[in-house]
């Protein structure tokens, strides 16, 4: 995955320049989003991975499927990437975009899986808490999961905090068996 991730860096960090450059960061989010969909369906994976398929046709079918809605730019890096014969980064290539934009806009996805359901007090309170902590805007989506006994967990980008019972019973588990 790592060697997948030095071939795309370069590729996302050209497409968030360009994109940057003329204001259509959110336009290439969606863009570059429909088009890794699309390459990852069954049918079309099966169909460019045909060994006769010119990257003409693998980049012509991607854009076709995914009609004129692009900008011209972005249908230029789509042909670029498969002129290259890497068409297979694009979901990493879109990854790592979304980080780039999310970095740029200082935001960051926090998902928060609690034993309980939250009410809109408590979520939003600790959205502020996050907000505080991470010094970035927050978008917080939130998923109920009863094994964890009470508390929650909370996952923003490479950032997880475990305040789960369950989690302080392993924690706890292991010290005793050390």
């Amino acid at each position: 995955m790592s060697q997948l991730t030095t071939f795309a860096r370069p590729y996302a960090r050209a497409a968030f320049e360009t994109a940057e450059a003329a204001g259509k960061l959110a336009d290439w989010s969606q863009g570059l989003g429909l088009i890794a969909a699309l390459q990852q369906q069954e049918k079309v994976a099966e169909f460019l991975s045909r060994p006769g398929l010119g990257w003409e046709q693998q980049a012509k079918l991607l854009l076709d499927l995914a009609g004129a809605d692009l900008d011209a730019t972005l249908q230029n890096f789509v042909r670029l990437l498969a002129s290259n014969k890497r068409l297979a980064l694009l979901p990493e290539v879109v990854q790592l975009y979304e980080a780039l934009k999310a970095e740029r806009e200082r935001t960051v996805d926090v998902e928060v899986i609690s034993a309980f359901a939250m009410n809109d007090a408590q979520t939003q309170a600790l959205a502020a808490a996050l907000k505080a902590r991470l010094q970035r805007e927050v978008k917080l989506s939130a998923s109920v999961d009863q094994r964890l006994i009470g508390g929650v967990i909370v996952h923003a980008g490479d950032l997880v905090i475990d305040a789960s019972v369950r989690g302080k019973l392993n924690k706890l588990s292991e010290t005793m068996n050390v």
